[in-house]
């Protein structure tokens, strides 16, 4: 939040805080070696780290895994918005052995203490060795 009513959080502060994603590691452990700049490895792997780049913010690392042919000049956080909770429902390539993959997720929220859900299917590619965000189809 812009606002400063929630302060960021960062690797070094959140490192051993149970990681956003859901899965059963920390932080630091888990999205937050990416946040720091380790790579990657699937499309799966850079989709649960930027869901939580969201949760915590980190606005630099959603832009750096953005392509760069559908990225926004910045991304906006919504005031009075929590991500709760991700949930994987399906994924097609994305791996070492691709160039291109999609990710189908669920992802939980509070907005202004009012619980909702966002399903997309999300598609991502390999740009300079790296998997990037291409866009994804809201609902799908």
């Amino acid at each position: 939040m812009k606002d400063g009513s929630r302060p960021r959080r960062t690797a070094s502060r959140a490192g051993a805080e149970p990681c956003p994603c859901g899965l059963p590691a920390s932080y630091g452990e888990c999205c937050g070696r990416f946040h720091a700049g380790q790579a990657a490895p699937t499309a799966e792997a850079l989709m649960r780290s930027r869901y939580a780049a969201f949760a915590v913010e980190d606005e630099a690392y959603l832009l750096r895994t953005w392509h760069p042919g559908t990225r926004p000049p910045r991304v906006e956080f919504e005031r009075g918005m929590r991500w709760t909770g991700l949930e994987i429902e399906e994924v097609s390539g994305g791996t070492s052995f691709h160039t291109a993959g999609t990710v189908a997720f669920r992802a939980r929220y509070a907005y202004r203490g009012q619980p909702g859900e966002l399903r997309e299917k999300s598609r991502f590619e390999r740009h300079e060795g790296a998997w990037v965000y291409v866009d994804g189809v809201v609902g799908g």
